[in-house]
């Protein structure tokens, strides 16, 4: 787990910024969910044999004796939230969410134990329309945060009983293979064999070329649905490739999955995922409501803007007031408010420091002016101004200050 310093945070919030105005833009609201739940809520929906439940989640007993985990995910949570409080009732839903998650994997460079996701899930509408409808949203934000380098990858899991032919002709083609397999690998060939598909071992990423594709067990309905959706995505010029071995390491997708991924992260490709879920409602208690969404890795992402250049400059204070005495002070805590009302940030200074102390002070919080209020000042009724960029030292009366102080921060902002 790690800090986020105040440096780190200008990319986070340019992030944030920017993933809120293209939600509200696609009729997204927020939702804000608590850090624990019941581990039951995501053993029963994210699947009791994947690696998250089985190995990966942070699971504790209260003071009741009640088994709680920290949220591995947000889906879970967000579907409770919505049965608990009666909001799939014949309506449509679409909110969006953000904040940490928790899991106890091997840390690695875009990989933390608490890690951050932002992402989307919309309720009521079993269209492909809407599995196009969340793609085009990340589309829309990576366009509006500048990212150019990420690929679209696509794939379908079909319903529960196309699903289950497959999952039995995987399990007949890894049998015949059973001397290649390794403990791993042989684990969820038992509980869950289209994991396979997604392993990192080097031998079974061979093994997988050859095996069976679910395009060759989709029911007719499925195959529609995943052809309408194609032929949407190429109607809005949003380029894809389709990856059969794509399933997503949650046991509650259904249908249309998909990935965004970029070459520059190295292993840590993944910066968003997601997909259908229609069953996961009925799952968790709810009557049958179809639903679909995606998770973005925040780490991720943002590691991928630092290496495209695209997290704007730090900010520079406007303002450093340099007050020489008690006097000063007073006038400069008036004068502080007034550029703060006007919209100006500024960094007063506090306690006892020397004149040439606090105009160092005003260099290293990168300040563009120095008001200066000392002893003549205070008896002329004026400011000093220091432009700290070049060093020209000016005075201006005080009831001027604040219109020559907006003129020149106006031009050089």
């Amino acid at each position: 787990m790690n800090d986020q310093l105040p440096e780190d945070l200008i990319c986070w919030q340019q992030l944030e910024r920017t993933a809120s105005d293209v939600f509200r833009l696609f009729g997204y609201q927020e939702i804000r969910l608590p850090v624990v739940e019941k581990t039951e809520l995501f053993a029963r929906s994210i699947g009791q044999a994947t690696d998250i439940v089985e190995k990966e989640m942070y699971t504790f007993q209260d003071r009741n004796g009640d088994q709680l985990s920290l949220r591995p995910e947000a889906t879970a949570g967000v579907v409770r939230a919505m049965l608990q409080h009666g909001l799939l009732h014949n309506a449509i839903q679409r909110v969006w969410y953000t904040g940490p998650m928790f899991r106890h994997e091997r840390p690695q460079k875009g990989r933390y134990r608490q890690f951050h996701q932002i992402g989307v899930e919309a309720y009521g509408m079993a269209e492909a329309d809407l599995d196009v409808e969340i793609i085009s949203l990340t589309w829309q934000l990576w366009k509006q945060l500048g990212l150019t380098e990420t690929t679209l990858e696509l794939n379908t899991l079909g319903t529960a009983n196309s699903r289950q032919q497959y999952r039995a002709a995987l399990v007949d083609y890894y049998q015949s293979h059973k001397e290649s397999l390794d403990a791993d690998t042989l684990h969820r060939l038992e509980k869950n064999p289209l994991r396979i598909l997604d392993s990192k071992n080097d031998a079974i990423i061979e093994l997988n070329r050859n095996a069976p594709d679910i395009l060759d067990y989709l029911d007719d309905e499925s195959r529609e649905h995943f052809q309408r959706v194609q032929q949407l995505l190429d109607k809005l010029g949003i380029s894809y490739v389709r990856n059969p071995k794509l399933v997503r390491g949650l046991d509650y997708y259904s249908r249309t999955v998909f990935e965004w991924t970029t070459d520059k992260l190295g292993a840590q490709s993944a910066i968003c995922g997601g997909g259908r879920y229609d069953n996961l409602v009925e799952k968790l208690g709810g009557k049958p409501v179809p639903a679909a969404g995606f998770a973005i890795g925040m780490e991720r992402l943002i590691e991928l803007m630092k290496i495209e250049q695209l997290c704007q400059p730090v900010k520079r204070q406007d303002v450093y007031l340099v007050q020489t005495s008690a006097t000063a002070l007073e006038l400069g805590s008036t004068l502080a408010m007034e550029l703060r009302d006007a919209g100006f940030s500024v960094t007063a200074n506090v306690g006892d420091a020397s004149f040439k102390s606090q105009l160092k002070k005003a260099n290293r919080c990168n300040a563009r002016l120095a008001l200066i209020i000392g002893d003549d000042e205070l008896q002329t009724s004026t400011i000093s101004v220091k432009k700290l960029d070049d060093g020209e030292q000016f005075s201006v009366s005080r009831d001027n200050l604040l219109a020559e102080a907006s003129k020149y921060l106006a031009i050089t902002e």
